[in-house]
């Protein structure tokens, strides 16, 4: 199934977390096209990961789906422990599973609060937390890879950009943003690699009224004129975690359309 225009990555298994939709779903379709086993982690739409499994086989893919909340320990563990007797050893991780619950700061309730911390930034760290055991167990091999293991964060443009009426959100990007930098600088000597993607305006289910109801508006913040699709964040997932990146580590590649460039300044300097 490796398509001719995406570094190969056969022979390799991978997780994606929150892969029933949205960006983990184009990731784990993208990441099956470059040769991998995906493991497609899910917490509760099965029938929407089916469709991201049967998608993979028919175009000749190997995928097989584990249910699991990646706010729990228990089923992390299980996740990875899952994922290795299905396909042996995990040698890249998509931790990609998050979620939205927004409201304005002096309305927003604590559970609204934790709701968003626990998968978007608890969850992150439990996940790479397993993901840099599971290399370490493996070990390297290099006549698969030239790093031991390939962990790669979702995160935002809002780890970096404030955003009013989503104070849970950006903060548990930015949160995430060192955290992946932390673990980055801690097992890289062991030839581990840790990046992020950040990605802005995506067509998911998540943003789909706002697209639907405001695109002009959404497009005046998008300089390159688009909203981006999850396989534009998934090819960059695919070379992240390829060796064609192999002396890349600790950084985030924003997948914005320029978002990021803070377009509204653009000859008001």
């Amino acid at each position: 199934m490796a398509s001719s225009d995406l570094p190969s990555l056969k022979g390799q298994t991978a997780i994606v977390t929150g892969a029933s939709s949205g960006i983990g779903a184009g990731t784990a379709i993208i990441l099956a096209e470059a040769g991998a086993r995906v493991v497609v982690n899910y917490r509760s739409k099965d029938d929407a990961a089916e469709t991201v499994i049967d998608t993979i086989r028919k175009a000749g893919g190997e995928a097989t789906e584990v249910q699991g909340d990646i706010s729990k320990e228990e089923d992390v563990i299980g996740l990875f422990d899952e994922a290795e007797r299905i396909y042996g050893p995990v040698d890249i991780v998509f931790s990609n599973a998050g979620l939205q619950r927004d409201k304005a700061i002096g309305e927003m309730t604590l559970d609204e609060w934790n709701a968003v911390i626990s998968v978007n930034l608890t969850g992150a760290f439990l996940v790479g937390r397993e993901a840099i055991r599971r290399f370490r167990k493996k070990g390297l091999r290099e006549d698969v890879s030239a790093a031991m293991g390939k962990l790669v964060f979702d995160s935002s443009v809002h780890q970096r950009i404030p955003w009013a009426f989503r104070a849970n959100y950006a903060a548990s990007k930015g949160g995430l943003h060192l955290l992946m930098e932390s673990i980055a600088q801690e097992v890289a000597e062991e030839k581990i690699r840790v990046n992020a993607v950040a990605p802005g305006a995506i067509a998911t289910n998540i943003n789909k009224a706002e697209r639907e109801s405001h695109l002009d508006e959404m497009l005046k913040l998008i300089p390159y004129g688009r909203v981006g699709e999850p396989a534009d964040v998934g090819r960059v997932v695919a070379w992240l975690v390829s060796d064609a990146s192999d002396y890349i580590t600790g950084q985030t590649i924003y997948v914005d359309g320029g978002m990021t460039l803070y377009p509204g300044f653009r000859g008001n300097g």
